[in-house]
C-alpha cells in the first residue's frame, strides 16, 4: 500500500512536490519538524518514490543506545571484538548497501560518533569494531530530527561538516497548529481506519460539531497526539462531552494582554512640567519634550554622582568624562546644590553615602 501523507494545506502540497523531486534525484536529507508531525513518513514516501525502493530499508535509532552499543551497531563487529561479541555481526551500513540508511533522532547521536559517521560517508567505507578491514558500501542517507541542528552546531552539539554532508537538501514539516485546514481530513482518515481495524462502528460523536472543536485545538503532540485522542474514542467508546472535556483540559490558558494606564504617568507629566494640568497640544513639540528629557537626565546622573563622591568635583568629572570647566557650567544651569546631610566640604573625598570606584 503506497504511503501517503494526509493534508490539503499548502504545507502538504508543497511538501508532496518536495518528496517527489528528492526522491528522484536521491539527495541526502535532513527531515526536520516536531515530535509527531510525520517525519518517518516522509522518510517512507521518499523510499517509495526514488529508484532505491525494493532495496533494503534500514533503521536506526540514534537516540535509544549508548555510544559503545550505536557504534557497534552501525558499524557492526567482528567476532571477539569485545566481552559478548561471540559471533560476527553485520552493521547496519552494510545491511543497507545500495539502499536507503534512515538515521532517526540524528539530532542525539554522541559528538565522538559523529566523526566516525562523516568518515563512512565520506570516504564510502567503515571498519567493524575489532577488524582490520574496511568495507565498501553504498547508501542513502536519509535523517530525521526534532533538533534545530544549526543552532547545535553554534553550541558544538552537532559537527558542521557532518551536517553539511547529509543535508544536501532538507525538508521542514510544519507542526499542526499551523495547518488547521488538514485536521479534518486526518479525523476522518484516522476515524475510518481505526473503525476498520478494531471492527467497530466510526463514533457518531466524530461529527461536524466535534471536529470545529478538534480545529480549535493546538494539538502539541501534533498528528500523533490526534491518532491516540481518536483511538481511544473508538476503542472506549467514549461520548462526545468527555473527548470536549479532556480536549479543553489540555488547552492552554489564553495570554493575558498587557494593559497600559489610561492617564500619563506621573514621570512623564513631572518631567514635561505639566504639574498635572491636561497638556496642551502646543506644549508637545518633540523638540522641547528632546531638551527637557535631556537636562531631567543630566540632572539626575550629575546629582547621583557628585552625591557619591562627597560633592568631590575633581573625580565626579572624570566619572562622568566631562571637563571640570563643563561640570561647574552644568551645575550652575541645573541649579545643583549638595545634598549632603552630614555636613562637610562639597570638595571633601569622603562621602558617608558610599563612594564610586
Amino acid at each position: 500500500m503506497k504511503t501517503e501523507f494526509i493534508g490539503v494545506s499548502s504545507n502538504i502540497q508543497n511538501l508532496k512536490k518536495q518528496i517527489s523531486r528528492v526522491a528522484a534525484a536521491g539527495l541526502n536529507t535532513v527531515v526536520s519538524g516536531e515530535t509527531g508531525v510525520g517525519k518517518e513518513l516522509v522518510v517512507r514516501m521518499l523510499f517509495e518514490q526514488s529508484p532505491r525502493f525494493g532495496k533494503k530499508y534500514v533503521k536506526v535509532n540514534c537516540a535509544a543506545m549508548p555510544d559503545t552499543l550505536l557504534e557497534s551497531e552501525m558499524f557492526g563487529y567482528e567476532q571477539g571484538a569485545f566481552t559478548g561479541a561471540v559471533r560476527k555481526m553485520r552493521g547496519k551500513f552494510e545491511q543497507a548497501h545500495e539502499g536507503l540508511l534512515f538515521l532517526d533522532e540524528i539530532g542525539d547521536m554522541p559528538f565522538a560518533l559523529q566523526a566516525k559517521l562523516l568518515h563512512a560517508l565520506q570516504d564510502g567505507e567503515f571498519t567493524p569494531l575489532g577488524s582490520e578491514n574496511s568495507y565498501q558500501s553504498n547508501v542513502w542517507i536519509i535523517a530525521a530530527t526534532n533538533h534545530d541542528l544549526k543552532r547545535d552546531i553554534q553550541e558544538e552539539r552537532f559537527r558542521a561538516d557532518l551536517y553539511y554532508r547529509i543535508s544536501e537538501t532538507t525538508i521542514h514539516i510544519e507542526p499542526l497548529r499551523k495547518r488547521p485546514e488538514d485536521i479534518p481530513y486526518l479525523i476522518k482518515y484516522y476515524g475510518d481506519k481505526y473503525a476498520a481495524e478494531f471492527n467497530r462502528d466510526r463514533p457518531a460523536a466524530l461529527g461536524n460539531g466535534m471536529v470545529d472543536r478538534m480545529c480549535q485545538y493546538h494539538w502539541p503532540g501534533n498528528v500523533r497526539e490526534l491518532q491516540n485522542v481518536i483511538r481511544r474514542m473508538i476503542l472506549l467508546n467514549e461520548d462526545e462531552d468527555l473527548l470536549d472535556s479532556m480536549i479543553s483540559a489540555r488547552r492552554p490558558r489564553p495570554v493575558e494582554k498587557p494593559t497600559f494606564p489610561s492617564e500619563p504617568v506621573p514621570d512623564i507629566i513631572h518631567l514635561l512640567g505639566l504639574n498635572g494640568e491636561e497638556p496642551k497640544l502646543k506644549s508637545l513639540s518633540l523638540k522641547e519634550i528632546g531638551k527637557r528629557t535631556s537636562d531631567f537626565v543630566e540632572k539626575q546622573v550629575i546629582s547621583y554622582v557628585l552625591d557619591r563622591t562627597g560633592w568631590n568635583r575633581s573625580r565626579a568629572n572624570k566619572i562622568l568624562g566631562i571637563s571640570y570647566k563643563t561640570l561647574l557650567a552644568k551645575i550652575q544651569e541645573l541649579e545643583l546644590t549638595p545634598r549632603n546631610p552630614f555636613g562637610g566640604s562639597p570638595d571633601d573625598n569622603s562621602s558617608p553615602l558610599g563612594s564610586i570606584n
